[in-house]
C-alpha cells in the first residue's frame, strides 16, 4: 500500500545514508523499523501479562491452580 509520511529533513538525510550503507532502500529501512516497533509491542504485552499473573499469585485465594483456562472462562 502506498502512503505518504512527513519526516524531518535531518532524519530523512540520515535514513538515506544508512540505507545506502546497508545497500537497501529507504522503503525497506522504514518497513524494518516498523516491524521492530510492532514486535516490541507484542513482547511488552507478554511482559505485562507475566507481571499481572505474578501479582495475582501473591493475592490470597488466587493461585495458578485455581485460574480458569480460556475455555472455562468463555463457558462462564
Amino acid at each position: 500500500m502506498k502512503t505518504t509520511i512527513e519526516l524531518p529533513d535531518s532524519i530523512l538525510k540520515e535514513a538515506k545514508v544508512i540505507a545506502a550503507e546497508r545497500r537497501t532502500t529507504l522503503r525497506a529501512l522504514v518497513v524494518q523499523g516498523l516491524e521492530h516497533v510492532i514486535s516490541e509491542k507484542h513482547v511488552a504485552a507478554k511482559d505485562r501479562a507475566k507481571k499481572l499473573f505474578a501479582a495475582m499469585d501473591k493475592v490470597p485465594g488466587i493461585t495458578a491452580g485455581k485460574r480458569l483456562n480460556r475455555a472455562e472462562a468463555n463457558a462462564r
